[in-house]
């Protein structure tokens, strides 16, 4: 797995969509996702999908790099045809072992949630790769601010997020190294970490979670050394704004939204 396959990674770049106010990014993915959701018909799922691939080259982010972001999570949506193509049982019956039965219900099922959790994932991707951990902090603080005043505690939970966010692509890098470490010194580990069994699996969890709480000791140490005390009285070096490139995006996005509900309705 190279540096470039992990999800959660920014991609440098100045994109009209990595100029967008991360606030806009974060509403307009909940939209794409839920316009995925009311595509129940393959011609909607085509529509989202051009819609998909129109962010990612205005994104200017390449291909590869799209379907190599979501790689590690490409398990769900595997995962999820799988149950799908032996447990939906409509339609011809093409092959039936013990409980186990596909149908063409189960084909259908399984190709339809593969395309659609692909583009959830996309989706998903797409924010990560144009929004750094910070800006992501602020938008989900300033966007949850509201409830601070019922006591929410807005910026320590914009905080935790931001964190994990930032800590997601380490973590898995670290995976890696580990395993590289593990292979040198003779350990049975193989590509896939659960195969080896509860041994195999023990050989990289552990300095995993050694390594993660070693990490998370150091950033507290260092908050603490910088006299962090939340988010009372703090400023920003850069304010969050709305400009005329966050209005586009927004009709865009309802502009999806319609798209896909026309088209479902006019297709079932």
């Amino acid at each position: 797995m190279t540096q470039s396959a992990l999800f959660g990674r920014y991609w440098p770049g100045e994109s009209p969509i990595h100029a967008l106010d991360p606030r806009t990014k974060l509403t307009g993915v909940v939209l794409a996702m839920v316009a995925i959701f009311l595509a129940h018909t393959y011609a909607a799922l085509g529509v989202a999908a051009l819609f998909v691939a129109a962010f990612f080259i205005i994104a200017r982010i390449p291909p590869v790099q799209a379907f190599k972001s979501i790689a590690p999570l490409f398990f769900i949506v595997l995962l999820t045809a799988f149950l799908n193509l032996f447990f939906v049982q409509s339609g011809e019956v093409y092959a039936q072992a013990g409980p186990f039965v596909i149908s063409q219900g189960g084909i259908d099922s399984a190709i339809f949630l593969c395309i659609r959790l692909t583009l959830l994932l996309l989706v998903a991707s797409l924010l990560t790769l144009t929004t750094t951990s910070l800006d992501l902090t602020d938008a989900f603080e300033a966007m949850l601010s509201p409830f601070a005043r019922f006591g929410f505690p807005a910026h320590e939970f914009a905080m935790v997020m931001g964190i994990a966010l930032r800590f997601l692509p380490q973590f898995m890098e670290e995976l890696r190294t580990i395993r590289a470490a593990q292979l040198s010194r003779g350990a049975h580990v193989s590509a896939n970490p659960f195969h080896g069994g509860l041994s195999g699996l023990s050989s990289l969890m552990v300095p995993l979670f050694t390594s993660a709480f070693r990490h998370a000791e150091t950033l507290s140490n260092g908050m603490d050394a910088r006299c962090y005390h939340g988010g009372v009285g703090r400023t920003r070096l850069h304010p969050l704004s709305f400009t005329s490139r966050d209005l586009v995006a927004a009709l865009v996005l309802l502009a999806l939204i319609v798209a896909c509900v026309l088209v479902a309705r006019f297709t079932s």
